[in-house]
């Protein structure tokens, strides 16, 4: 898929539990990877809601699909 294929969705227009539970529902995702290192769940949604609030990430979702991801910002 191309990126036109899916709508921003800005992290900020999300409720807090809404927020929460989207970094706790990506980061517990089957193939989820963070390399050979084992960190715990709190410090990999520590690290996604740095990247996204830090603009390195951003929230995705494709309609087609009807699903949602967060990627890397280029």
């Amino acid at each position: 898929m191309f990126m036109s294929d899916y709508v921003e969705i800005p992290w900020q227009k999300l409720s807090a539990d809404a927020f929460q539970g989207l970094l706790e529902e990506m980061v517990t995702r089957d193939g989820t990877d963070y390399g050979e290192t084992e960190i715990s769940q709190e410090e990999k949604i520590s690290q996604l809601r740095m990247a996204l609030e830090n603009n390195k990430a951003i929230i995705v979702f494709s309609p087609d699909t009807e699903s949602w991801s967060v990627i890397a910002k280029d």
